[in-house]
């Protein structure tokens, strides 16, 4: 009996003397200082060279216009890709000329000066047997793509596929070695890889390349995320996430004026990926993450690196804060223990979603939202290049759209709710593609500007399912559920880079009644789930469940 009294005493006292790293971020370490500024510096950097690396794809396998080499009629010492006879060679095309067919010749007399049509037979048309290309700057001449659609797509979609292998690789190396050991091996893989690149010969070494960079490099986005969030404090989280976002489109708005400065796919390459090499000094100029350090028993090296950004922050760390920390690292890791001997003696997941039915029809539901939300977000990036006007002009605008789309959602998420934002944003998007398809193609300004509020929108979703999702879940198996949606929502991402050889291949408007369906669909789709602003997080799946439900509702179950 005095044992156990003496066993409460001592639980008691150590609950009043633990703390967490949070406390000692808000009350002497410092949230927002010196030392989290040069973080938020170094994770800016490599935000924006992620998204170069995530879409230059775009412009270096990107459409070059072509037109059938026509013998009868082509002086080779002196082509001319538009002229004036063209139309009598090559059937006309949404305004312009077929790329890829031309009709069949009717004999074989020349008449080069001025090609009159009666020279080919022109209710028979053929595939081209050899190509004219506009210009070289892209893979689509060095591979001779000409109008192979589907292989030209394939690369972005096989790269996406990359990525979805990276985060298993990232996240072995992270929990083993350290948030930036991980950040560094992937940040420096980026930039060899990627200048290799420059000196692949074949279509199949551009792919490999590709897939080899986003399979063991692409993880430097989720690492310098993780790293900021780790150090910065709670009250500065939701501002610095959105920075980053902020930061990736900022990434993607230099690629496009980079892409424009420097068209040429190789030169392009080497301008994108040689800077990457400073990131090799990442690892002298960064702490590594303190509840990493905590996480592994490593007390000594947390004490160590908390004390230095305290003094960079010009801040003073007393020796019983971190004896405190340590005490609350070592019962989070007792309770750790105990956690998981009761999760063997639980039900499985699976059995516990279908006794909380509103659970189980959120998880069957937010999935498709994701797919929807990764189709529609990376393909209208995809598709933005092949737009009327200049290509540059328009990706820079579509990328800039999708800045005050974030910031937007962070404002109204806590005026007017999670499913206000979620639904509507989607609703309006997928009005902007149904418009977008009716609006003439010379419509130029009309046609960008429904675009960009297209984009607009599903930035604001981007965001707002982040917070919306986290808040659906129960905390024990929140990062289970969460995960389990996120990852399906990367077939979205996977199959968003083939929606233009959709289009050359059906119809040229498919994408965008594609993009306007699962907009419309998810839209509908999160009035089935409830409202979370305002809400408490749930703990358990009883929490959950309850989530939306009046009293009378919740004693009823």
């Amino acid at each position: 009996m005095a044992e156990s009294k003496e066993a409460r005493r001592y639980s008691a006292e150590s609950v009043q003397h633990t703390v967490s790293l949070d406390t000692l971020l808000v009350e002497e370490v410092g949230q927002l200082g010196k030392y989290q500024w040069r973080m938020i510096a170094l994770a800016v950097v490599t935000v924006i060279f992620a998204a170069w690396a995530a879409v230059e794809y775009i412009f270096t396998t990107g459409r070059i216009p072509t037109r059938c080499l026509i013998p009868e009629c082509d002086i080779r010492e002196s082509i001319e890709f538009r002229p004036p006879w063209l139309l009598n060679a090559v059937p006309e095309s949404g305004g312009s000329f077929d790329n890829c067919r031309r009709f069949r010749p009717a004999n074989f007399t020349s008449y080069s000066d001025v090609c009159p049509a009666n020279l080919f037979n022109r209710g028979n048309v053929i595939d081209c047997e050899e190509f004219l290309y506009e210009n070289t700057d892209t893979i689509v001449y060095d591979y001779g793509l000409a109008c192979d659609e589907w292989r030209r797509t394939l690369i972005g979609s096989v790269r996406t596929v990359g990525t979805l292998t990276a985060l298993p690789i990232t996240g072995y190396i992270s929990d083993k070695w350290g948030r930036r050991t991980a950040l560094c091996i992937n940040a420096i893989n980026t930039a060899w890889i990627g200048t290799l690149r420059y000196f692949a010969g074949t279509y199949v070494g551009f792919l490999i390349s590709e897939v080899a960079e986003a399979t063991f490099g692409s993880g430097a986005f989720s690492c310098a995320y993780i790293l900021l969030m780790e150090v910065i404090g709670p009250k500065y989280r939701v501002a610095a996430g959105a920075t980053m976002n902020t930061c990736f489109s900022i990434g993607q708005i230099t690629m496009g004026l980079l892409a424009w400065a420097v068209p040429d796919w190789r030169k392009l390459t080497l301008t994108l990926y040689i800077p990457q090499f400073i990131t090799i000094f990442y690892y002298w100029t960064m702490f590594e993450s303190i509840r990493w350090y905590m996480s592994k028993g490593r007390y000594e090296d947390a004490e160590v690196t908390l004390k230095r950004v305290a003094q960079i922050n010009g801040r003073q760390l007393s020796d019983k804060s971190i004896e405190s920390l340590k005490l609350s690292a070592e019962r989070a890791a007792q309770q750790a223990l105990i956690d998981k001997e009761l999760k063997k003696k639980e039900p499985w997941l699976i059995v516990l979603l279908f006794r909380h039915k509103r659970v189980l029809l959120r998880v069957c539901v937010s999935p498709v939202w994701w797919i929807a939300t990764t189709f529609i977000y990376y393909g209208m990036s995809i598709n933005a290049v092949n737009m009327s006007g200049n290509r540059y002009v328009n990706y820079i605008a579509v990328a800039a759209a999708e800045i005050p789309g974030y910031w937007t959602a962070v404002l109204l998420m806590s005026i007017v709710g999670r499913r206000p934002v979620l639904s509507g944003a989607f609703w309006v998007c997928a009005a902007c593609q149904i418009a977008y398809i009716f609006i003439p193609r010379d419509l130029y300004s009309v046609s960008l500007a429904v675009y960009l509020v297209g984009k607009y929108s599903i930035a604001m979703v981007m965001t707002t399912i982040y917070v919306y999702t986290t808040e659906l879940y129960p905390t024990k198996y929140r990062h289970t559920l969460f995960a389990f949606a996120s990852m399906m929502g990367r077939i979205g991402s996977i199959v968003a880079p083939l929606t233009p050889a959709f289009g050359a291949a059906v119809w040229d408007e498919l994408p965008f009644v594609l993009f306007a369906s699962f907009a419309l669909l998810s839209g509908i789709l999160v009035l089935v789930t409830p409202e979370t602003l305002g809400s408490k997080l749930p703990d358990s799946m009883e929490d959950a469940y309850n989530i939306g439900l009046k009293e009378d509702d919740k004693n009823r179950k």
